[in-house]
């Protein structure tokens, strides 16, 4: 297996711990991640001083030699499968794509195939030049199976560590469209009592609230305040429907991204997405309010009704800004044209 020796000195006042020293000094262009690092010193290909060093823990100091031998990418052990893709924009360092609903981005236990990543080990082939030190695509946000939308994937090392970072750092543009029950307004005294919500400048929602998996079902995510991973949508309203309004085409967007985020600060709030099986978006609309065929309509959607509709980030390579559109898939798009006769 042929390798590549990335050789470098740690500089002045390095953080004590091995893998946190590296992660600081580690040259730019040699695309490990601190989580990358972690894995190479546990494999023994990392040495301080001419002498193997296993424990991330250790204590290092300035002027340390630093040499980590990195293998070259192996071939992934998930087969390529020849599906079909929207591909919005691609280059040697990434690819845009355009999910559909009902597509699993990356494989596991309950779906082994037919996700994107099988799909993108197709498409690209010999283009990947290697991510974690496998020859496949680099994951670097997700959306669910049943949400449509806008997705940016890292063929290369490089991309893949440039764009993980713009994430981690919260810089990345993600703007999402939703149908909801109800509609967010900052003069309805029940939303004023929903804690973690308030209302900003321009009628906007905010919602501000931890994230974590739910005690009893595993499946979901709950709501904390004194735990979880921070977690912040901002929501505005784009249209209403019924008389008087019982459903509201929103435009949300992230600070943060976290699993389910918009479904479940939504759902928090009283404004449930429709159709959204896990956090209740099957709710009986007022007679009055809607033509019962319309309000069959949205019974009858299949899946919730999210759509990430904008994406943008700074390329991890060339430096240059760049943002991306998906109008809303055929089944969100016709429900909204039967329910725009009813448009308060």
């Amino acid at each position: 297996m042929s390798h590549r020796r990335i050789t470098f000195i740690l500089g002045e006042t390095p953080p004590p711990r091995l893998d946190k020293a590296l992660a600081r000094d580690v040259p730019e262009d040699a695309n490990l991640s601190r989580t990358r690092i972690m894995k190479l010193i546990d494999q023994g290909v990392v040495s301080v001083n001419g002498e193997v060093q296993r424990d991330p823990r250790a204590v290092v100091g300035e002027g340390a030699k630093i040499d980590i031998d990195v293998e070259e990418a192996q071939e992934s052990h998930i087969l390529p499968e020849d599906i079909p893709l929207e591909i919005i924009y691609e280059d040697d360092d990434l690819v845009v794509i355009n999910k559909p609903a009902g597509m699993v981005v990356h494989p596991a236990p309950g779906s082994p195939s037919g996700t994107l990543v099988n799909a993108l080990l197709a498409h690209c082939g010999d283009d990947l030049s290697g991510v974690g030190g496998m020859k496949r695509p680099g994951i670097v946000h997700r959306i669910d199976k049943e949400t449509s939308g806008l997705l940016v994937v890292a063929k290369s090392d490089a991309a893949h560590h440039g764009l993980a970072k713009q994430f981690e750092a919260h810089t990345v543009e993600r703007y999402y469209r939703c149908l909801v029950y109800g509609v967010p307004d900052a003069n309805d005294p029940r939303l004023r009592g929903v804690k973690g919500a308030n209302f900003e400048t321009g009628n906007i929602l905010k919602l501000t609230t931890g994230l974590a998996r739910h005690k009893t079902d595993r499946q979901r995510q709950a709501v904390l305040f004194n735990a979880g991973r921070h977690a912040v949508t901002r929501a505005r309203t784009v249209a209403r429907f019924g008389t008087p309004p019982v459903l509201a085409l929103m435009e949300c967007w992230l600070e943060t991204g976290r699993t389910h985020q918009i479904r479940v600060h939504m759902a928090h709030a009283g404004h449930g997405l429709v159709g959204d099986p896990t956090y209740g978006g099957k709710r009986k609309l007022a007679r009055a309010a809607l033509p019962e065929t319309l309000a069959d309509a949205v019974k009858a959607f299949p899946r919730q009704a999210l759509h990430a509709a904008v994406l943008g980030f700074v390329h991890p390579v060339s430096g240059e800004a760049m943002r991306f559109e998906a109008p809303l898939p055929a089944d969100m798009a016709d429900l909204l044209a039967t329910l725009e006769p009813a448009r308060a």
